[in-house]
């Protein structure tokens, strides 16, 4: 069972009255050395008596690292981990919970793609510390010739690709198997990849919401050369873009460092805009990824690694994070933090935020992932509603495993 936070740190200080030590495990490209070495000279100038000792992790095999700490009597007492993954750890019953910390810490304010996957069973577990989602990346000068601009809403969204769409020039670069951008249209149309079914889960692809998203996507994808048996690492849809053939493409902003890197004449000819909603007050819904942070029960440094997170999670921060690494800070007031334009497109779609189901098993569903199956089924002929209902089969198996 997870516990309480403890209500002070008298019991946390060494025997000899030395200063509290507080273990801190940060991710590799997280932030800046630069930033880390500020941050924590400013805690430890502003909380007497207590040390950071951060300690940059590989992204690489962490979930065995962090489940391991858990299990064990010496843990970190703060680890920042992937935001989808907080639910599997907080199953394991090897998590502090924060529920009474929420309001301390602003959490009416949090963007709901990373405040929900933080909870499990109304507790919250995972603190947002920041997020990253995916907008369209355009070719400014190919709009213009075209005479479009960038659209607001999914009607006007094909109608510009179309357009785009004429010669050599592709209007969009879809691949085929993008669960990510399906994920997005499914939740505009009110449906979800997978939904509670009593205690389990069950899969969702073949609600007529999600269907209704599909087909979207089916549409958006026709009007580009984008395969349908791949995703979009397959080819690397940055190496296809700095082609110099392709209008628009949906991505997270660092990728037009790719597209430049590639090909540095596209240097001044790039452009953000979010993915656009079925109406034009809101933009369209995208899966939100980015880091939550967590104390275990077994950290010996309960309060003081409160502060930690407090702190990392704060205005302050949040603030010099946005501006350091181009993220979207974790509370919507501080939205236009960031001033890189991709940042502030990205920050703008970050407002309809979603995550993944919030279940312990979701991983086995990426393992396997039968949304990819399905797309490309449905994008080469096969019925969408079969394909979607083999596919929850999948995908419900794989939520209720060892339940």
């Amino acid at each position: 069972m997870a516990v309480a936070l403890l209500a002070g740190c008298g019991a946390s200080e060494p025997a000899d009255g030395g200063p509290v030590t507080v273990d801190v495990w940060l991710m590799r490209d997280s932030t800046t050395d630069d930033f880390t070495a500020r941050f924590k000279e400013d805690f430890e100038k502003n909380n007497p008596g207590v040390r950071l000792d951060i300690q940059i992790q590989e992204w690489d095999g962490i979930g065995p690292r962090v489940v391991s700490a858990l299990a064990g009597n010496d843990a970190p007492d703060v680890i920042e981990v992937g935001n989808t993954q907080v639910a599997q750890y907080a199953a394991s019953g090897g998590l502090t919970d924060l529920t009474s910390k929420v309001d301390d810490l602003a959490g009416r304010d949090w963007i709901p793609g990373l405040r929900d996957p933080g909870a499990l069973d109304g507790k919250q577990y995972g603190i947002p510390y920041y997020a990253a989602n995916r907008v369209v990346i355009y070719r400014k000068d190919l709009f213009e010739q075209a005479g479009v601009t960038p659209p607001k809403t999914r009607a006007e969204w094909l109608a510009a690709t179309e357009k785009l769409n004429q010669g050599a020039v592709q209007g969009i670069y879809l691949p085929g198997q993008m669960w990510y951008a399906l994920a997005g249209f499914i939740w505009d149309e009110g449906g979800d990849l997978a939904v509670r079914d009593g205690t389990g889960w069950k899969g969702a692809l073949a609600t007529p919401q999600a269907l209704a998203g599909a087909d979207f996507y089916k549409r958006l994808q026709a009007l580009g050369k984008g395969p349908k048996d791949s995703d979009e690492a397959k080819p690397q849809q940055s190496d296809v873009f700095a082609g110099g053939e392709v209008a628009q493409m949906i991505a997270v902003p660092g990728a037009a460092k790719l597209i430049t890197k590639a090909n540095p004449a596209l240097a001044d000819k790039l452009g953000f805009f979010p993915i656009p909603g079925k109406t034009a007050d809101l933009p369209g819904a995208v899966f939100t990824g980015g880091s939550d942070l967590i104390i275990p029960v077994a950290a010996a440094q309960q309060e003081e690694a409160y502060q930690v997170v407090k702190s990392l999670t704060g205005q302050k921060w949040q603030t010099e994070l946005a501006r350091t690494m181009n993220y979207v800070p974790n509370r919507t007031s501080l939205a236009q933090a960031a001033t890189d334009p991709g940042a502030q497109a990205m920050a703008a779609g970050a407002r309809n935020g979603h995550g993944t189901p919030n279940s312990p098993n979701w991983a086995a569903v990426e393992a396997r992932n039968p949304i990819k199956d399905y797309l490309t089924k449905m994008l080469t002929g096969a019925d969408p509603a079969t394909a979607a209902r083999e596919a929850d089969a999948v995908i419900t198996a794989a939520l209720n495993t060892g339940r």
